[in-house]
């Protein structure tokens, strides 16, 4: 059973997944545009994603679950390099298929990255917290999400997926 938090961020994993597609479906149809602005967006999205995960949830599961977590800050690490290199791609006018190559490369190692997180890790807040703790860790990691970089619009940001 996941807490609140860890259920909102798993939540969150849906929502992305959904923004993925739309990512994808941009790519595919050429247009460099609407590709731009669903990368930037999937970009941002993610990355306030993994810094809930850094700041408030992997600190209090490290003594049970380090070495898996280890191993979801090197994902992180990738998926942050590689979608920077994709903006680089968009940005300096090259051929959008370097961009869905990256983008399939995230796509896949995401999804089993999601995985474990959903299925090793979420679930150790639950026995890992006091149960007074978890109400406060549910809204950091909720105050955490909702914090959006400037050049998104509330709405452009409450979009899921």
């Amino acid at each position: 059973m996941l807490s609140k938090g860890t259920q909102r961020l798993a939540d969150d994993h849906v929502a992305l997944d959904g923004l993925m597609k739309q990512l994808q479906n941009a790519l595919d149809r050429g247009d460099v545009e609407a590709s731009f602005t669903k990368l930037d967006l999937f970009w941002a999205k993610l990355a306030v994603h993994i810094r809930a995960e850094h700041l408030h949830l992997f600190p209090c599961l490290l003594n049970g679950a380090g070495a898996v977590i280890e191993q979801l800050r090197d994902d992180h690490e990738f998926f942050m390099r590689q979608l920077a290199s994709a903006i680089e791609t968009i940005r300096s006018g090259q051929e959008l298929n370097k961009v869905k190559d990256i983008v399939l490369a995230i796509e896949q190692r995401l999804a089993h990255h999601n995985h474990v997180e959903e299925t090793n890790v979420y679930h150790l807040a639950t026995t890992t917290l006091n149960p007074e703790e978890l109400p406060e860790l549910s809204q950091r990691i909720s105050s955490e999400l909702e914090k959006r970089p400037p050049r998104f619009t509330a709405e452009s940001w409450a979009l899921r997926g």
